[in-house]
């Protein structure tokens, strides 16, 4: 960035600079155009991204929730030679330390079900009650992702897409900068040699 604020400092302050060459004209306005798409197009790459995020995180939310349901279940003792702690698999502020056990419920058509679950440590007695989230077919699964939480990835989503918009900006600018100087040297380097050339010339003051 701050080369490129040179340049364009450069390119105002130098319009009626006699020396100025076309070369740094041409430097000069691709830095005010990588800076325009640092300022207008990345944001809105961020923003389109982030709108395109959120619209499939609601639309896989509100699949998950007509998927999966929400069914009371009764513990039935502790699941054998499973770990006794397991983490959240949800995270955020409500993880804490749960405990495999083996409980009771209905499927969604009313059929019977056991099977082992996860539920907080301080509540796989026997005999105590639980809820938790089985699919159609009565197995159970993870909770449904809530809308906050798919919020909060479409977030970071659109800064992903900002960065990465702004870094292939930059990129950009630096590859077509680069090959700008080197066709300026090869160019110099050519008018170097066709110089030297005629030094060595009778008549030409050498």
């Amino acid at each position: 960035m701050r080369g490129q604020w040179a340049l364009l400092r450069g390119l105002l302050r130098g319009r009626d600079n006699p020396l100025r060459r076309a070369t740094d004209r041409r430097e000069g306005w691709v830095a005010l155009g990588a800076l325009l798409l640092l300022v207008v197009g990345a944001p809105a790459a961020g923003w389109a991204g982030g709108t395109v995020a959120d619209a499939a995180l609601q639309r896989s939310v509100r699949a998950q929730h007509e998927e999966r349901h929400l069914v009371d279940a009764v513990v039935v003792g502790r699941a054998p030679g499973r770990e006794r702690y397991v983490g959240d698999p949800e995270g955020g502020s409500e993880r804490a330390a749960r405990i495999w056990v083996v409980a009771s419920w209905q499927a969604p058509d009313g059929s019977p079900r056991t099977g082992e679950v996860a539920t907080a440590s301080g509540r796989g007695g026997p005999g105590s009650s639980l809820r938790i989230w089985t699919d159609a077919a009565g197995l159970p699964v993870s909770p449904p992702m809530d809308g906050r939480t798919a919020r909060s990835h479409a977030v970071l989503a659109g800064i992903g897409t900002f960065l990465l918009a702004a870094g292939c900006v930059e990129a950009g600018r630096r590859v077509v900068v680069g090959r700008m100087v080197r066709q300026r040297y090869a160019r110099l380097d050519r008018e170097w040699a066709a110089a030297d050339a005629g030094w060595g010339r009778a008549g030409t003051g050498g």
